[in-house]
């Protein structure tokens, strides 16, 4: 089903190209170096967070890697762990019994498969436990630098608020912001539109007033009060 914010951008004027190039360089300019709020340092760690990061915050995720990961933080090590060991650390994130078993049946796959590497090939990721496309996206995004973009719920939002790339579901979304995102633009994109939906085009009260891309939204129930 669309969500409410679809059905208010529905209907509505997608923005022209001009509009979708200047709406990225504002954001540019306002985070010229926009990357992932999850801690990591490696591929592999940077897999694990965002497994464990389903239906749960970044920083809840990064609270329970800083106890993890100086104690196991490769394939191997965290297979040694079993999913008995691995659960104390992440048992403040949600359906963490689940997220344990992808995690551990996921490290005994790229130990007995991949030499304890991350692959960097889509389906190689996506054939991993707990791990589905928008996972695979954010991992050959953020860590192998591919122009991937990963329609998560606050891209899913801002994407149809603003008229940007509206779809009915995540996978239309993606499909038409790899086709109207300027390719100059779209290693970042992920990144920028994100942090947009996480701290500007909340769910329930936008900050549209203070808003740097309020003049080219289309969003038609923006939060009354000047503009910046």
């Amino acid at each position: 089903m669309p969500t409410a914010s679809y059905r208010k951008a529905a209907g509505s004027t997608r923005l022209k190209p001009d509009e979708v190039r200047e709406m990225f360089s504002r954001l540019a300019e306002l985070n010229p170096h926009p990357t992932t709020e999850l801690a990591y340092s490696t591929p592999f760690e940077l897999l694990v967070a965002v497994i464990l990061s389903a239906q749960a915050t970044d920083v809840g995720v990064n609270k329970a890697t800083r106890r993890l990961y100086p104690v196991a933080n490769t394939p191997a090590a965290i297979l040694a762990l079993g999913e008995d060991g691995l659960k104390p650390y992440i048992a403040t994130i949600g359906l963490f019994n689940a997220k344990a078993k992808n995690v551990i049946a996921t490290c005994r796959i790229l130990v007995e498969e991949y030499a304890g590497e991350v692959p960097r090939d889509r389906a190689a990721l996506e054939a991993l436990p707990g791990v589905g496309r928008k996972t695979a996206n954010v991992v050959m995004n953020t860590a192998f630098g591919e122009p991937t973009i990963a329609v998560d719920t606050h891209i899913f939002r801002v994407s149809n608020r603003t008229g940007l790339a509206p779809g009915k579901d995540v996978r239309a979304v993606e499909d038409r912001l790899m086709k109207v995102v300027p390719e100059d633009y779209r290693q970042d994109a992920h990144h920028w539109l994100i942090l947009h939906g996480r701290y500007a085009c909340k769910a329930r009260k936008p900050d549209c007033p203070q808003c740097v891309i309020r003049d080219l939204c289309r969003f038609r129930d923006k939060t009354p009060g000047p503009a910046p």
